[in-house]
């Protein structure tokens, strides 16, 4: 492993906020009896203890026994997964669309994350906007749904269980950020990718006939990691957390939910639907650096959006 993709598993490992539910329990100074009595595998990753100290951990111990999707539907306790996005930090690079296609083995034209060109109304300065699935409180998409395979997990997660899926598309209409996309064939999956058997919440192997969107990644925060957005990111645009302990990360900085949106004036897209997203922007204010338009084919959006409601 080189020094970059060894920072890169550091930065993913290094969740600060107890994401280790289903797993050993953290407490004060050490791991209790853990699922796993697997030799040790020298990786170390690093988690908060429940006093508030950073300790590592072996990367045996963040393993986890094999969950049905029974199991998988009703989610992780106790938690409320939340994504804020900084918009002043964004600069198109697409590393989090290359680190999502790369988790969920995707090929194009097939994107679960939208890097759009915005420029809001009255300000002439346009600027990038990623978007993920926003994973709403009060989602459109699982009311219309006849067979239950699009639902709402009890920490947030709006899934797709394609076992039950019957290529309707009605979430697809129903759902007012265009978050979904559908399989019109057989999906392609890169060369050498091990299938295995149909997984909830890796969203693989993929189905023709069925409908596939972002999951926030469950099976990585199961592990105590974060999405391959939020650390593929070379700007740290994207943070991921639970929103019951106040608190994001993108690996690197760490806020409190609350005082962050207060603060920067954090806001949702169009909230006036009552949809209750999950995931929230920071205005592009005070940019790290200036637009650039997108000069290359990357499938990149064009999108304006007239007014933000903010908090």
């Amino acid at each position: 492993m080189n020094k970059e993709e060894q920072e890169k598993s550091n930065r993913r490992n290094f969740l600060k906020l107890g994401l280790l539910a289903g797993g050993g329990v953290i407490a004060g100074t050490g791991i209790t009896k853990v699922l796993s009595e697997e030799p040790e595998t020298g990786e170390k990753v690093k988690v908060l203890t429940t006093d508030g100290k950073v300790m590592e951990v072996d990367s045996c111990h963040m393993n986890h026994p094999a969950l049905s999707n029974k199991e998988m539907r009703k989610g992780i306790h106790g938690k409320k997964f939340v994504m804020v996005i900084d918009l002043a930090r964004c600069g198109n690079a697409r590393k989090c669309v290359e680190g999502c296609q790369e988790m969920h083995h995707k090929t194009p034209p097939t994107e679960w994350i939208k890097v759009k060109r915005m420029e809001d109304e009255g300000n002439p300065n346009p600027y990038w906007l990623p978007q993920p699935c926003f994973h709403c409180d009060n989602p459109p998409c699982t009311k219309v749904c006849p067979v239950d395979a699009t639902f709402k997990r009890e920490d947030g997660l709006v899934l797709i269980d394609n076992d039950r899926c019957i290529g309707c598309r009605f979430c697809m209409a129903a759902c007012p950020y265009n978050s979904r996309s559908f399989n019109w064939a057989e999906p392609e999956v890169p060369e050498g990718t091990v299938m295995g058997e149909y997984s909830i919440e890796k969203s693989f192997p993929a189905k023709k006939g069925t409908v596939e969107k972002c999951d926030f990644c469950p099976d990585m925060a199961r592990e105590g990691k974060l999405p391959d957005c939020v650390t593929a990111c070379p700007n740290g645009t994207i943070f991921f957390g639970d929103a019951n302990e106040d608190a994001v990360t993108n690996g690197e900085d760490t806020f409190r939910l609350s005082e962050l949106l207060k603060k920067r004036a954090g806001y949702r897209l169009l909230e006036d639907l009552g949809t209750e997203p999950r995931v929230y922007y920071l205005p592009p204010v005070n940019r790290n650096f200036p637009f650039e338009e997108d000069t290359v084919n990357h499938n990149t959006e064009d999108y304006q959006v007239t007014l933000h409601k903010k908090l």
